[in-house]
């Protein structure tokens, strides 16, 4: 065991402030210099370097160590923070009290977590951060949404919120996302900035954390959240739908019950092995709508109830994504989920209707139905990279999604994606279309109708080893494909090269010949920002001549896509895909 190892360990863990995590690395050291090989080789990746800050803020498994989430990463996360805010707002801030006559303030931050272990240490470290710097820190109530805490930023004038989470990641994992005063996420520069900020901070005894001194929020902030969930409704529409509901272990639960009870609608039927909140998140592998597995309960339930009901809608823990299965007489137990692409149109169509103004946009892996949508709706599109953190920034936005199940249907009150207005909106279109006599698949057959069938897949392959992404990467950059299932690459964007007034970012995008068959194919590659993987992402778009066309066109369609995904899988030279 080589010496400066050790060394380093030993430091770390004499400034280490929890109990938890000093034992934990205690033992390691111990069987570590013992001989214990696989203790060594745990060591020596934990300390082989330190978890990035960058614009998704922190996210990583739990444990002791610099490349672990853990108090101390957090503590010099929350400090690095604390550094930019005072060096790039407090000028500001005081110059727009004293042009309202208020008294000077130090600009606040409001800190947000959810249930996942460590979450309400890693909160409190921050807000005790946060005051030990002469910042303003504010806690939420307990542990909530996401969606609460973006709200919370906008609504109190916040020159920043914290949300502690990691969404839908493993149970084993947390993070730390950082939102700035105009209710968005981070992006470049400010990722980089408040980076090397944090890489300034000194030995954690230098770093202020008094006891006391920051406030705790009551629950005025959640209601004002839910008064203005309204605002993602229409004045007067029917709410009449009935749905089955699972938070899947995670925040959601009884704020959505609370939304859905302000709004009129029935009261969602809640899935009881998911309805509490549980880090462990016992009766899924992932806790994530999309992941197989996850949504067999809430669709058994729905099978199960009579009256069948309306919809089935998740959400991942921390509720900023939603997810909805409809009835469908041709699946498999009658029940199908909806692709994030498939609910995207849908709500896009359904806020077209209902009058919205402003630029859709979605991001460059979404599916281009929804510029479709905008035009005929006389609308500007925006396509922007993938995240909120670049949506939100579109200006004059009337809404945005993107196919990983995020949607923000009420940008003036939330600028991120919310899986509870979503999941109102969701149950507002059923009831309308309920009225009518249709369904939702009635819609997304008369937008293929209008627009081209749009049928899109992903493929996503989970890595151990973080390096297989880079070189798979290298790979496609080196030796792009020529033909994907038979259809000639017309083009390979390197999207790292920035152009089309996109930002630089590690992706590939390849666009494919149509033919008389075909109208347009779409191939995007890129590593996922908040996991182990490497996804790509499909689209399809094949001409519809009338209704009776569509079967035959849906069937043309997943076999396409099913053989772009082998051909892309060949291609990128990694395992079987997870995906």
């Amino acid at each position: 065991m080589a010496n400066e190892l050790i060394t380093r360990a030993r430091a770390w863990l004499a400034e280490d402030p929890d109990p938890d995590t000093r034992a934990e690395l205690a033992a390691l050291l111990s069987a570590a210099e013992a001989g214990d090989r696989d203790a060594g080789a745990d060591l020596a990746d934990r300390f082989s370097g330190t978890l990035q800050f960058g614009t998704a803020g922190l996210r990583g498994e739990m444990g002791a160590g610099p490349l672990r989430m853990n108090r101390a990463v957090v503590i010099r996360a929350a400090a690095g923070l604390a550094a930019h805010l005072r060096a790039n707002t407090t000028a500001d801030a005081g110059a727009h009290a004293a042009r309202d006559g208020e008294s000077l303030r130090a600009p606040l931050v409001v800190i947000g977590y959810d249930a996942r272990h460590k979450s309400a240490a890693f909160a409190r470290d921050t807000a005790a951060v946060v005051t030990g710097a002469g910042l303003r820190a504010a806690l939420l109530p307990r542990p909530l949404p996401t969606p609460v805490l973006a709200f919370a930023v906008l609504h109190l004038g916040a020159a920043a919120g914290v949300a502690v989470t990691a969404s839908h990641n493993p149970p084993r994992d947390n993070g730390y996302k950082v939102y700035l005063g105009d209710g968005s996420q981070i992006v470049p520069p400010a990722d980089s900035a408040i980076a090397d900020a944090i890489a300034a901070v000194g030995p954690l005894a230098t770093v202020p954390r008094p006891d006391e001194g920051w406030e705790t929020l009551g629950e005025e902030i959640v209601e004002a959240y839910l008064t203005r969930t309204a605002a993602a409704l229409a004045p007067g529409s029917p709410r009449s739908a009935t749905v089955v509901h699972t938070p899947l272990h995670g925040v959601g639960g009884a704020v959505l019950e609370a939304a859905f009870a302000r709004a009129g609608f029935p009261r969602p039927v809640a899935v009881p092995e998911q309805a509490a909140p549980d880090p462990d998140f016992p009766t899924v592998a992932f806790p994530n709508p999309e992941e197989p597995g996850a949504m067999d309960l809430a669709l058994d339930l729905a099978r199960a109830a009579m009256p069948q009901p309306d919809l089935v809608i998740a959400n991942d823990p921390d509720a900023d994504r939603c997810a909805v299965g409809i009835p469908d007489p041709g699946a498999r137990g009658g029940w199908r989920m909806l692709r994030g692409d498939e609910l995207g149109a849908l709500l896009a169509h359904h806020l077209v209707r209902r009058g919205v103004r402003g630029t859709l946009a979605a991001s460059i892996v979404s599916s281009s139905l929804i510029a479709r949508v905008a035009t005929a709706a006389g609308l500007p599109f925006r396509e922007t990279l993938t995240g909120f953190k670049w949506l939100s920034r579109v200006p004059d936005l009337g809404f945005a999604y993107e196919e990983a199940l995020g949607y923000c249907v009420d940008p003036a009150g939330v600028r991120d994606k919310d899986g509870i207005t979503a999941a109102l909106c969701a149950a507002e279109l059923a009831s309308v279309l309920k009225a009518e006599g249709r369904t939702p698949a009635d819609v997304l057959d008369e937008l293929a109708l209008a627009h081209g069938l749009h049928a899109t897949d992903q493929l996503s392959v989970r890595v151990a080893d973080l390096s297989l992404i880079a070189e798979a990467m290298r790979g496609l950059r080196a030796r792009p494909p020529r033909a994907l299932a038979g259809l000639a690459v017309e083009s390979a964007d390197d999207l790292a090269e920035g152009g089309a007034g996109l930002p630089p970012t590690d992706g590939l995008r390849y666009r494919l010949a149509g033919t008389g068959e075909v109208s347009a194919a779409r191939v995007v590659v890129r590593p996922s920002g908040t996991e182990p993987k490497l996804k790509a992402y499909l689209e399809v778009v094949l001409p519809v001549a009338d209704r009776s066309a569509l079967p035959a066109a849906r069937s043309a369609a997943d076999a396409l896509l099913r053989r772009i995904r082998t051909d892309l899988a060949d291609a990128m030279g990694l395992a079987r895909p997870a995906g």
